[in-house]
């Protein structure tokens, strides 16, 4: 019995440790509207939903859908770093185009975006009172690459889809992979490969 009750603590306590992500805190920043009106204020934001909440001199909150945003900045609380987003065209379906919100990772006649979402996995469980698997809320990014011309185009991630995207110069940039052990799937690396690519 004792031991039963000690585990169901350990269980409840794990999840009042479950990590904070970025869209579930308000963060200070600003906001600029597609009328060209920028209003500062406290920003909370949802990549998942396409929506922006605004909070003015400790007003009502105000919530603007990604129809209304060209672009929103904040100094993010959790990261420690500022963050950049705009509202974006899309095609999500066959010939049926939205603005959605995207971060701009890097910005260059080549740029690199990202879009997150919350999604649960299963971790292997490191208690000594009980072995298995736990559910647990993991941050996931998806990443797209905007050209010049307005074309985005989504990264699965692999390496020769990178090299197709990349296509005039993919000998350089699969040189430069391969000199600096970069992998391709990773936010730090796959910034560093497209800023390599801009660059010549």
């Amino acid at each position: 019995m004792k031991k039963t009750v000690f585990i169901t603590i350990c269980l409840i306590a794990s999840l009042g440790l479950k990590a904070q992500f970025s869209n579930e805190v308000w963060h200070e920043g600003f906001l600029v509207t597609t009328e060209d009106d920028t209003l500062k204020g406290l920003i909370k934001y949802d990549m998942e939903a396409n929506i922006v909440q605004l909070i003015v001199n400790k007003s009502k909150v105000q919530t603007f859908s990604s129809h209304k945003i060209f672009y929103f900045e904040i100094f993010d609380k959790v990261v420690k770093n500022y963050r950049q987003f705009y509202s974006i065209p899309y095609e999500v379906n066959y010939d049926y185009t939205i603005p959605i919100i995207f971060e701009v990772l890097y910005e260059a006649p080549l740029s690199l975006l990202a879009r997150e979402a919350v999604v649960q996995e299963n971790v292997p469980n490191s208690s000594v009172y009980w072995s298995g698997t736990v559910m647990q809320d993991k941050m996931m990014k998806t990443f797209y690459f905007l050209d010049k011309k307005g074309n985005i185009q989504m990264f699965t991630g692999k390496r020769s889809d990178l090299l197709s995207i990349m296509a005039r110069k993919s000998n350089d940039v699969k040189n430069f992979i391969k000199k600096n052990n970069l992998k391709t799937d990773e936010v730090r690396d796959l910034i560093r490969i497209t800023a390599f690519y801009n660059s010549i």
